[in-house]
């Protein structure tokens, strides 16, 4: 089993190749993606752990939509005051879909079967 950890909007995310993950909103205009931020990468027999980043290493991914979460309602309310006050927010978020892993020299770590299929 391959992985990846990469960072992403001030979070770390562990991801194999064909995951799907929601992830903070990414602006980007392009379809596909590439994430240089690795953390650490490895496999069954090792793994490889950056100081903090992993240089040469990445993580290619495409973009399959881009939304809105649920609605979070935030009410405060002062006791005996008759002061309240509602507000809702909806936090934006990016799907991402993650097709291949490189390691640091370069090479094809770990891929989809679907990337594999076309390949061929």
């Amino acid at each position: 089993m391959t992985f990846a950890v990469i960072q992403t909007g001030g979070k770390q995310y562990k991801v194999k190749a064909s995951d799907i993950l929601k992830v903070e909103k990414i602006e980007n205009t392009k379809k596909k993606i590439e994430f240089n931020d690795v953390l650490a990468y490895g496999d069954d027999n090792g793994i490889e752990v950056g100081v903090p980043f992993i240089k040469g290493a990445k993580v290619e991914a495409t973009i399959i939509k881009n939304g809105k979460n649920r609605t979070v309602l935030i009410f405060k309310k002062r006791r005996r005051q008759n002061s309240r006050r509602k507000n809702g927010h909806r936090q934006q978020y990016s799907l991402i879909k993650i097709n291949k892993i490189f390691n640091k020299d370069g090479g094809i770590f770990a891929e989809t079967s679907e990337e594999k299929k076309t390949k061929k």
